[in-house]
């Protein structure tokens, strides 16, 4: 077996000094940090349009569509599986869960994650009822087997959350179709299997002139729009959170939607650059935005949300970020806070955890919302 030149600490070796190299000549020049505006809405705006920009993908808007295709009464809840047009030509599914009491509510987009789970999305973090084994231990896992977008709604959010693009009902489908009701793990780890081909969609998304991410991001924001048009619904009291995957969509989605008041973004936060040596190869093709990091890093898109508030949980356990990239984007973000005279709404919460969004987390998530959009018990 071939191996890297010795003394190598890049995954991809002696190439590495040359990325290296291009990287830092980042200006970061629609950074808030780059003296380049004086303005927060200007910069907001210049800097959302370029993303959007790169993203290389913005279909036409249109309505809705939604259709309630189940209507479930879980006591305190009611939970609906529904289906509506994020495009003129795709429908995605979702569930939304609605608390009975203290209408219109605040409500919040809930975003699943990536876990090398593609056969279930939505149904990670929503209670459906009894549930797979391989998702019940998933959950377990990621969760301590809590549906936290559950618990949400619970107390007192309407709560939304969609299949995000190549999960769910939205993943790669076998030739031959499964019965959910005896589906076995072996044909649960098959339908994964059959989906790990990132690499190939990842090519030929991008053949086609689209960017992974911008058809996610365009999906959340469009789950924006149908959550505003909900007559439950507190339009001025709008947040998202997420774990991982869903941790990175929550930080776009605070940056890029205004609409968004609160956020928290759990186990994906990082200063892009500090990335580069080794831990390309912990993530996902999802994430990627060609000619991104010459203008902004991820910590410049989610203190768009700035003078809103921000929660960052982190374990310092979490091998998919360099400690040194985690803490270089804290500080980041608390400088842009900090500018637009707003430091004590970021909060940066450190676990000694792996890469998770245990219990414990749940509950500072979960008073981090209370505390912002449902102030002395609202």
């Amino acid at each position: 077996m071939i191996e890297l030149a010795l003394g190598s600490e890049s995954h991809i070796g002696n190439i590495y000094p040359f990325v290296e190299k291009q990287a830092l000549k980042s200006e970061f020049s629609y950074s808030y940090l780059s003296g380049g505006f004086s303005n927060p809405d200007a910069w907001k705006k210049a800097a959302r349009e370029k993303v959007f920009e790169l993203l290389h993908y913005r279909p036409e808007k249109c309505a809705p569509n939604a259709e309630i295709t189940e209507r479930t009464d879980m006591g305190d809840y009611i939970r609906e599986k529904i289906y509506f047009n994020t495009t003129p030509d795709i429908r995605v599914p979702a569930y939304v869960l609605i608390p009975k009491s203290s209408l219109p509510a605040p409500a919040i987009v809930a975003l699943h994650d990536h876990g090398c789970m593609y056969r279930w999305g939505k149904e990670k973090i929503i209670d459906v009822g009894p549930v797979h084994p391989a998702l019940e231990e998933f959950r377990q896992q990621a969760y301590s087997g809590k549906c936290y977008a559950t618990e949400l709604a619970r107390r007192g959010y309407v709560v939304i959350c969609i299949d995000a693009f190549y999960f769910g009902e939205r993943r790669i489908l076998p030739a031959e179709p499964i019965d959910s009701a005896t589906e076995t793990t072996e044909q649960v780890q098959a339908q994964n299997e059959l989906s790990r081909k990132e690499d190939t969609v990842a090519k030929t998304i991008f053949m086609a002139g689209l960017t992974w991410l911008g058809i996610m991001i365009w999906d959340d924001i469009r789950t924006v729009d149908y959550l505003i048009s909900r007559p439950e619904v507190d339009p001025m009291r709008i947040g998202c959170i997420g774990l991982s995957l869903g941790g990175f969509r929550s930080a776009y989605l605070s940056g890029l939607d205004s609409r968004i008041k609160c956020a928290v973004v759990v186990g994906w936060m990082s200063a892009y650059g500090k990335m580069l040596k080794r831990h390309m190869v912990c993530h996902t093709w999802m994430l990627f935005i060609p000619g991104l990091y010459q203008y902004l890093d991820l910590p410049d898109i989610v203190s768009m949300l700035a003078p809103n508030p921000l929660l960052v949980i982190h374990g310092s356990r979490d091998e998919l970020f360099p400690p040194e990239g985690v803490e270089e984007a804290f500080e980041k973000i608390s400088a842009i806070y900090e500018k637009l005279g707003a430091r004590d709404r970021f909060r940066a919460s450190v676990y000694d955890t792996p890469h998770e969004f245990n219990a414990d987390m749940q509950e500072e998530a979960f008073a981090w919302f209370d505390s912002v959009m449902r102030p002395a018990g609202v």
